[in-house]
This record gives structure tokens, sequence and C-alpha cells, in this order.
């Protein structure tokens, strides 16, 4: 009897992995359909983030990168100027509403909104009680529908943010 629990519990989870064969990566990123590549610069530093065909990411610095059921991504430990920081995610209606972090022991969470359309509308930052809000605008979008080029301010100053997407063919 217990062989055969045994192995039925074996089945099931050999099929709930089968069933899993879109991972939320892209979305996470803020794009869709069969993104390949968005590379881009942040403070200076280019970010390059691969994407499997089923969506699954995979970008310098990152390990540890925790799924549930469905391929959303629950957590994943990131590198950032040589400190390791685990990163979690909180998704709502396929979108990420909020990651939690600490950073050089403070505590971080980045709440996002959108707009009607689905694209960002803010990320409010929240560093052990200090909020700020960045709000973003002037989108351009590419054929597919993805931001390449958006206005965020932060601080006070206004940057552009500009980024390219590979797609799958």
């Amino acid at each position: 009897m217990k062989k055969i629990m045994m192995m039925v519990a074996m089945l099931a989870v050999s099929f709930a992995m089968q069933a899993q064969t879109k991972f939320h990566d892209v979305e996470l990123n803020e794009a869709k359909g069969a993104v390949k590549c968005i590379k881009s610069n942040r403070m200076g530093q280019d970010i390059v983030i691969n994407f499997t065909q089923d969506g699954k990411m995979s970008q310098q610095g990152m390990s540890d990168a925790k799924y549930d059921a469905e391929g959303y991504l629950q957590s994943a430990k990131m590198s950032m100027m040589g400190n390791e920081i685990e990163v979690t995610y909180k998704w709502e209606n396929g979108r990420v509403v909020s990651q939690k972090m600490n950073v050089m022991g403070n505590d971080m969470e980045v709440k996002r909104t959108y707009n009607e359309d689905g694209t960002p509308k803010a990320d409010i930052m929240d560093m052990g009680g200090n909020k700020m809000e960045s709000p973003y605008t002037n989108y351009k979008f590419d054929a597919k529908g993805n931001w390449i080029s958006r206005s965020g301010e932060m601080m006070g100053q206004t940057m552009e943010q500009t980024r390219t997407i590979e797609y799958y063919e």
C-alpha cells in the first residue's frame, strides 16, 4: 500500500510540473508576449534580462528563484553592489503589486499602481516609514505593445528610462 501511495504521489508531482508550462517573469518585467531579451540601463549599469520561450528569466546576479504552482515568481536572491538581497513578490490579477526586500539592514517595500490600460502608473517606495512616490508618464511603445521609453520622477528629478526588447519569432 505504501508503494502504491508513493507512486501516486510521484505521478501527481510530475503532472503538476508539466502543467506549469508558462512562467510569468515577462510580466514581472512590465512586458508581454514572446520576449527573448530586455536590455536597459539603470543608474549607469547596463541590465540584460534573458527569457526562455516559456517565459522564465535569467539575469546576472539572480539566484534561488522560487515559483508558485502557476509560474509566478515568489522570491529570488539578487546580488546588488556586492550585497545579496532576497526580494519577495506579491501578485494580484497577474500583476506585481509589491516587492519587499532588506537593503543594508533597512526594510524596503515598493508598491506598484497601474493605469487602466495596465501600464505602471507609479512606484511607491517605503523605506522605514519614509515614503517616496515615483510616477511614470510619457510612455512610448513598440509594435508589440510593450513600453520602450517612459519618463519617471524620483526626488524631484525627471529621468527618461529606455529599453530595447527582442522577441522570439
